[in-house]
């Protein structure tokens, strides 16, 4: 449980000094077979704040991946990513995602540790230039009880700018998503995951942002 205390310690101490904010994230992924090694994933996320005064993001995300073992899949693919204030229209951002993941390749006690590398390229309809960053993931799954298929999930997220652009406005660490849920299946082809997230947001010239965020996701998989 050496990874779980590190998550639930850097949660509560990015909070310490930040300005808060409660949200609700819904997550809602399908997850299709095509074929021995192709798979097609569509997932949308809707995000509601109290800051924002409701709506205030959809993103919609499309990746076609190949398999290339049971453990590592590469992916690519496209964001549709609206944003809103008070649930009004404010700005749309494109987005080109690739990345890799690499399910279950080690143990850690009754555990076991999955990562992802995913890299973004970012346009927004209301501002010019290019946004890349990357975002490394970790994810620790471990059963409740011997031989359960309901997981405690510990995952930790860092979001790393690579340039400057007039709306991604500082290179280097921007934020980090730490969370903590419950995976469970619902049935044979639905998975639902439900918890609390974190989100610290770094400001360089003002008091950081922290979110905390009720989190629910249902995946389906065909």
């Amino acid at each position: 449980m050496i990874f779980g205390a590190a998550a639930l310690s850097a949660v509560v101490s990015t909070q310490a000094y930040a300005k808060q904010d409660s949200q609700l994230w819904a997550t809602q992924v399908i997850s299709l077979k095509l074929g021995n090694k192709w798979r097609l994933q569509e997932e949308l996320v809707e995000r509601f704040s109290d800051s924002r005064k409701g709506l205030y993001e959809i993103e919609a995300n499309t990746l076609i991946g190949y398999k290339f073992d049971k453990s590592t899949t590469v992916w690519a693919g496209y964001t549709h990513d609206p944003l809103y204030s008070a649930g009004h229209f404010t700005a749309m951002e494109h987005r080109v995602r690739e990345q890799a993941t690499f399910d279950n390749v080690a143990r850690l006690g009754a555990g076991r540790l999955s990562f992802r590398l995913r890299g973004e390229e970012r346009w927004r309809s209301n501002a010019s230039g290019t946004g890349w960053r990357l975002r490394p993931y970790i994810k620790y799954s471990l059963p409740l009880a011997k031989g359960s298929k309901t997981n405690l999930v510990l995952s930790s997220e860092p979001f790393i700018n690579l340039n400057t652009t007039t709306f991604q406005r500082h290179a280097g660490l921007d934020r980090m998503r730490n969370l903590v849920a419950i995976n469970t299946p619902v049935s044979k082809k639905v998975t639902a995951e439900f918890g609390y997230m974190n989100q610290h947001i770094f400001v360089r010239s003002g008091e950081d942002e922290s979110d905390n965020i009720a989190w629910f996701s249902l995946g389906v998989n065909l």
